[in-house]
């Protein structure tokens, strides 16, 4: 019964979080002219990375390095089919020229980069691992990702679509305060997403494994998935605004920050073994973050039918790493 209680809760705790972020955030971008597009990579994509850090961390000081590759891969994986797919179910998600310009291209050679490094392509060891060295390259890739991400906002490079944003009343409401105390709200809605998707993860897995539900498949699907529920939350409160290029945003940046921050970050602590990540994880991943690229080339946009292929695609992905 408890479980239930708290299980509700927290998904509660998400949702009013997601809706507070989402609108804190539109207000921030349209007060100071910056993109829902940049918004969503920065602010958002790393804020709602938190437990994939939180996670990957304590697999890094575990030594358990698995979980911290596997993890960030995983939920690479699940952001963009099952969250980007999910969201191209409630609208369809408009992708821009200037979407191709540099976040959608970082991310696949990112995504690239880290299959190369971990599979030490660039090193004649024959262990696959993630060394400190590696690690200082993927920082490097981060800093240089915000430091161009924010200087094309400023030269226009990403233009302000003000017309994909709903202006609603708390929008509004939100714009109308000082910058600190903007801020001072986007951060309390990111804390109520990621205290209530930590907590909503604990209680889905007293509950799965009260049903019976092996750890194995817990672990494929539960954490995978509760890890990536801000990104989620964020995401569907941005389309439920019919502000897909925020949630677009929120998805690529933090597939980005995943990669090159956290998995950079963890390698200092610990050289991060990956024998347990295949190739066919990496490829997943890679072919993952091309698909928004390949519906621009199909039509510009990721339609309903494509956000159910993608849907498809993860269950698929699923069925085949269980099996």
């Amino acid at each position: 019964m408890w479980t239930w209680i708290f299980l509700f809760l927290s998904l509660t705790a998400v949702v009013v979080g997601a809706e507070i972020l989402v609108n804190g955030s539109v207000a921030i971008a349209k007060k100071y002219k910056i993109s829902d597009f940049i918004i969503g990579a920065t602010i958002i994509g790393i804020g709602t990375s938190c437990p994939e850090l939180v996670v990957s961390m304590v697999g890094a000081i575990g030594g358990n390095a698995d979980i911290a590759i596997g993890n960030v891969v995983g939920s690479n994986i699940c952001n963009i089919l099952l969250i980007l797919g999910a969201t191209a179910l409630i609208t369809p998600v408009l992708i821009t020229k200037d979407n191709l310009k540099f976040e959608l291209p970082y991310c696949i050679a990112l995504s690239l980069l880290l299959m190369l490094l971990a599979l030490n392509f660039f090193s004649a060891s024959g262990t696959a691992l993630l060394s400190r060295l590696d690690g200082w390259i993927l920082l490097a890739v981060f800093a240089y990702y915000l430091y161009r991400s924010f200087r094309g906002n400023a030269s226009g490079l990403t233009s302000v679509d003000t017309s994909s944003v709903d202006a609603s009343d708390a929008a509004s409401a939100f714009q109308s305060d000082k910058l600190y105390v903007m801020i001072l709200k986007v951060l309390a809605g990111l804390a109520l997403l990621v205290l209530g998707s930590h907590f909503f993860v604990e209680e889905a897995v007293v509950l799965a494994r009260r049903f019976g539900v092996s750890d194995a498949f817990i672990s494929i699907t539960v954490l995978a998935v509760g890890t990536s529920l801000p990104e989620l939350a964020a995401s569907i409160a941005s389309a439920a605004k019919k502000n897909t290029q925020m949630a677009l945003g929120n998805i690529i940046g933090s597939n980005i920050f995943n990669i090159s921050f956290i998995l950079g970050l963890c390698s200092q602590v610990s050289p991060l073994r990956s024998a347990g990540i295949t190739p066919f994880d990496y490829g997943t991943m890679i072919l993952a973050a091309l698909m928004p690229v390949l519906f621009f080339l199909l039509g510009k946009r990721i339609s309903r039918v494509g956000g159910l292929l993608m849907l498809v695609m993860y269950v698929l992905y699923l069925l085949k790493i269980a099996g």
